[in-house]
């Protein structure tokens, strides 16, 4: 099988706008947006295969890809009654007049997105170089050296640079303009002030009980001098780009409006990481503060804002997975998870903040931690940053470093699974910890969206199982497997091993077969690892003819939630090819 055949294979040396154009298509025909998957019928011309829907008198040009889908776009162009229409703007225009007319104002969100991505994208170009000169003045030449929880903060900017497995337009962010990215964006790796409100002692829902850092202001601190002192206010950090509107409406939803005061001094220099939403203090980055947004991102429904019930929800995910950790000796020096027990909110989306700490006893300063997402990214001087890594910690071989990580991954997830636990750590939430040794460890955070089995879950954790009132989201639990195994193959397989060792052979590491049958091998082991209570993993991962895939456009953008009847925009799926399966080919062979 070889993997340089579709229209991402190295070196891609096409126009941003090619590339977005070809990007879009393909996630449309994967999700199965306007029958371009079901309803077409394969017809090869001259240049190669097109699929052709008769009824719309579309053709849209395609290879074979296996990744999630049969196919992928081959050329940036659609077919419209014979004539090619170049430009994704002509492009969507001739979808959006094929939906329904009540799906056109998502189409129009969706168009918007696209144009918001290109500018983006094309600002990611010309800045690319200043950005890697910066990062190398700060952390040095070679990234497998930036060691410490600052220099974490370059991997983020690394992997801002890199677009997402799924979702087409990621590196768009809504209604923000270039001096807005460039001020506060992770690609650019900015430093800003945050903003401070004060707000009446006891207006806050607050959780946690570890004492603030010294850092954190009280409102004289801040230059506000209110009544009754400092003792009779509390302070709540914003993100700059909430000033305004946004928060002025959230303090008038929140009842807060004339009781909670803005300080007009800037304070605490942070640095963003890769979710954008979440800062590092710059002088304790091992300290984090995530604080909502008025944006979206991965779709127009996806709002970067903070709702308190995932506070509860990521507070009661890590006491799970602690609760594993003690049961699971194993895995006690090699999973680690940041605190998140500190946070508090004023009972609105706007009004929220979660204070992150990264252990701080686990020699984290001392170890270079990259998050997954920055693996296959460019780095200074125009090496991926896998090839850095593994030529300090494994012998100038990516594959073995690709095989470390697997083994410890899948194992790890593969044991959750066995006590009825499925994460949806991403390669966002997935940091790789390098030690100085050459050992490797996985250190994860935010886990406010899991998906849980209650009856495995008693049966394994006995007393130590959380109570379901811990929780917030009544999605959570359930008393069958497929929502885990969706889990697990969308975000563990899909987005944190699948989409690698598509990459990797991709950039000419290794043979796609060769890393498709290391990931099954391992994935196999892991499954045999938890017994029984791997059949429904090995069933529906590894035996099955289709995997579920996320449909994150039509959940996130086009559809309305009522249209799409997706109860989780997050967890909305369409299906496509197994190629994990034992004879899989991953080409255009399989059934449709």
């Amino acid at each position: 099988m070889s993997a340089a055949t579709g229209p991402d294979a190295p070196p891609d040396t096409r126009p941003v706008a090619e590339q977005l154009t070809l990007r879009v298509l393909s996630a449309l025909l994967r999700e199965d947006v306007l029958g371009l998957r079901t309803r077409s019928t394969p017809q090869d011309r001259a240049d190669g295969r097109w699929l052709v829907l008769t009824d719309t008198a579309l053709a849209l040009p395609v290879a074979a890809e296996g990744f999630q889908s049969e196919y992928a776009a081959r050329l940036p162009l659609l077919e419209l009654d014979g004539t090619p229409l170049l430009g994704l703007d002509a492009v969507l225009t001739a979808l959006t007049a094929l939906a329904e007319a009540e799906d056109r104002p998502g189409w129009a969100a969706f168009t918007e997105e696209c144009r918001q991505t290109l500018a983006t994208m094309e600002l990611h170009e010309r800045a690319r170089t200043e950005v890697h000169t910066a990062l190398t003045d700060l952390y040095g030449a070679d990234p497998a050296n930036w060691s410490g929880p600052a220099a974490t903060l370059g991997h983020d900017a690394l992997a801002a640079h890199l677009d997402h497995p799924v979702y087409p337009t990621a590196r768009g962010r809504s209604g923000l303009t270039e001096p807005q990215l460039r001020a506060y964006a992770p690609e650019f790796h900015p430093a800003f002030e945050l903003r401070w409100l004060a707000v009446p002692a006891g207006t806050l829902t607050v959780h946690g009980d570890r004492p603030l850092p010294s850092w954190w202001p009280t409102p004289s601190w801040l230059g506000l001098d209110l009544a009754g002192g400092d003792d009779a206010w509390t302070t709540l950090p914003v993100h700059p780009l909430t000033v305004g509107e946004p928060l002025t409406e959230a303090l008038r939803a929140a009842g807060l409006e004339g009781r909670a005061v803005l300080a007009d001094r800037p304070y605490l220099t942070v640095v963003p990481t890769l979710s954008m939403r979440t800062v590092a203090v710059a002088d304790d980055p091992a300290h984090h503060l995530k604080l909502p947004l008025a944006t979206a991102t991965l779709g127009r429904l996806n709002r970067r804002t903070i709702k308190p019930g995932t506070l509860l929800d990521g507070a009661a995910g890590q006491r799970l997975i602690e609760a594993v950790l003690a049961r699971e000796p194993r895995f006690a020096d090699r999973i680690l998870h940041a605190d998140e027990q500190s946070w508090a909110h004023a009972d609105h989306e706007l009004l929220a903040v979660l204070l992150r700490r990264y252990p701080a006893d686990a020699g984290l300063e001392s170890a270079v931690t990259v998050p997954l997402a920055a693996l296959l990214a460019t780095a200074p001087g125009g090496r991926l940053v896998i090839d850095h890594l593994a030529d300090r910690f494994h012998g100038g071989d990516p594959v073995a470093l690709f095989d470390a990580l697997l083994e410890l991954l899948l194992d790890w997830q593969a044991t959750l699974f066995g006590y009825g636990i499925a994460l949806e750590s991403h390669q966002q939430n997935t940091s790789l910890v390098f030690d100085r040794d050459g050992g490797l460890r996985l250190l994860y955070k935010d886990d406010d969206g899991p998906r849980v089995h209650t009856g495995r879950l008693a049966a394994t954790l006995g007393d130590s199982a959380p109570d379901r009132a811990e929780f917030d989201d009544a999605r959570i639990f359930g008393d069958g497997d497929g929502p885990l195994t969706d889990v697990f193959a969308t975000i563990t397989g899909h987005l944190c091993t699948g989409a690698l060792a598509f990459g990797l052979a991709t950039h000419g590491r290794a043979e796609l077969d060769d890393l498709l049958a290391l990931l099954r091998k391992r994935l196999t082991e892991a499954t045999d690892r938890i017994g029984p209570a791997g059949e429904p993993l090995r069933a529906a991962l590894l035996d099955a003819e289709r995997l579920p895939v996320k449909a994150m456009v039509t959940a996130g953008t086009l559809l309305t939630k009522q249209r799409s009847g997706a109860a989780d925009i997050n967890k909305h799926y369409t299906d496509g090819p197994n190629y994990l399966r034992t004879g899989a080919t991953g080409t255009a062979g399989a059934t449709r």
